[in-house]
């Protein structure tokens, strides 16, 4: 599993612009079966996507997101070997 953290490196007003196009590529990430949850930080600094997948696979789809095209957030991914979950999110584990 994957934890992608985003952290904005431009004003949130700039992620505004262009919240439409990464809310697509979230979508997408879904649709790919990739995404498993996903949010913004509190207080509003960047955002938050739980996700499995091959690495190399998930790291090209960031570098697709409209937010690092555009210069809005940089991501940090983090590799967690899931070894116990709660009924039902069994998936998760490795």
């Amino acid at each position: 599993m994957f934890i992608l953290s985003l952290t904005y490196v431009k004003p949130s007003e700039e992620a505004d612009k262009h919240m439409e196009p990464h809310m697509a590529w979230v979508k997408e990430g879904y649709a790919k079966g990739w995404f498993l949850a996903s949010g913004r930080k509190v207080p509003r600094t960047g955002g938050v996507i739980l996700s499995l997948g091959d690495r190399a696979a998930i790291e090209a789809y960031v570098a697709a997101d409209p937010f690092t095209i555009h210069g809005i957030c940089e991501y940090d991914i983090t590799e967690v070997a899931i070894t116990t979950a709660n009924e039902g999110l069994e998936r998760l584990k490795d």
